[in-house]
């Protein structure tokens, strides 16, 4: 059996990100470990275990995959995620646990934060302000090293600076419309970022497969700003989609409203809709359509990205236009062809 994301960290399956950080963090002061000085190895699995169920839940992409195949799905092959730079076995990119905790606590240590401020991402508790994350001295963290450790822990409050800072990672959103998200695309995205003080462009290339959601990261590592004493900022590009005139997504599947007339309702007719595509399906209708009836067109939503060759589905609504006045000849013709029960 994989491994339950969802009871590692203690919540249920319908989590929002909200109540993921808020159980992340509470484990995340659990089991880091420079808190767990006599039981270090254990506590870096607890600690790497618990990094590895909040990326995977907090990212839509994984959290699909992982929701339908479990672990064994997300980390076996079931379709490469994004990422900037190599993934897991399955072709999905894990970040380091250290720096999903530098980004939770924004670069400063949580020892010595009571629950609020913990929660509430404020100052210290007891006074004197934050320091940075790793900023420890003496034990390592991690075996064989990757965090900063705290010397002994006496009385929790001993501080002293150690390596470098990694800073906060930089989102920006990418606007994509249906038929890039659909077909697929290639986006050059131009970033300005300072290299020991000198002001520097950088063309980074993002390959979208078709099928992306909304909510789907994109990173790039440490293409922030360089300068002494702190490792750069990674940059993530978080998928958004522009609405589209004809057609309404929700997760794989594509909703359209066909406009028919009253005489094309009861006498029947062909619906042309242009797809994503480009091209256009043709759609004969020959049974009587009611107002607010539906149809369901299997496999032609959009491309379902962790199973290559399959789509959701497309949802016709129909939209029945009334007359909205007729004479009393045509009223006469009316009750005489159509049924009255």
């Amino acid at each position: 059996m994989g491994k339950d994301y969802y009871a590692i960290l203690g919540v249920q399956k319908g989590a929002d990100e909200n109540e993921l950080k808020k159980a992340y963090r509470k484990l995340a002061m659990k089991w880091h470990p420079d808190k767990n000085p006599d039981n270090k190895e254990e506590a870096a699995a607890k600690f790497k275990e618990i990094s590895e169920a909040y990326e995977v839940l907090t990212d839509p992409d994984k959290r699909e995959v992982y929701d339908k195949f479990g672990e064994e799905g997300l980390k076996g092959g079931m379709g490469g995620g994004p990422g900037g730079g190599p993934g897991g076995p399955g072709g999905f990119h894990f970040r380091r646990p250290e720096d999903i905790f530098a980004e939770l606590f924004g670069g400063r240590s949580p020892f010595g934060m009571d629950d609020d401020d913990m929660y509430a991402g404020g100052s210290f508790g007891g006074g004197g302000g934050g320091f940075p994350f790793g900023a420890f001295g003496g034990m390592g963290g991690f075996p064989g090293g990757g965090m900063g450790g705290m010397g002994g822990m006496p009385g929790m409050g001993q501080r002293r600076p150690s390596g470098p800072v990694k800073a906060k990672a930089i989102e920006h959103k990418l606007n994509l419309s249906l038929e890039e998200l659909y077909a697929g695309t290639t986006k050059k995205m131009k970033i300005n970022r300072k290299v020991k003080g000198r002001p520097q462009e950088e063309i980074l290339e993002i390959a979208v497969r078709p099928g992306w959601k909304k909510g789907t990261k994109i990173t790039f590592q440490e293409k922030g700003d360089e300068d002494q004493g702190i490792i750069p900022a990674d940059i993530v590009f978080v998928i958004d989609e522009k609405p589209h005139p004809r057609f309404r997504r929700e997760g794989n599947d594509l909703y359209f409203t066909a406009v028919v007339s009253l005489a094309d309702a009861l006498c029947g007719t062909t619906l042309q809709i242009p797809h994503l595509d480009g091209t256009t399906i043709d759609l004969p209708i020959r049974d009587v359509i009611r107002p607010g009836e539906s149809k369901v067109l299997r496999g032609k939503g959009m491309p379902v990205t962790k199973e290559p060759g399959a789509f959701g589905n497309m949802v016709l609504k129909f939209d029945v236009k009334f007359p909205r006045e007729l004479s009393d000849a045509t009223k006469q013709q009316l009750r005489a062809i159509l049924p009255s029960h």
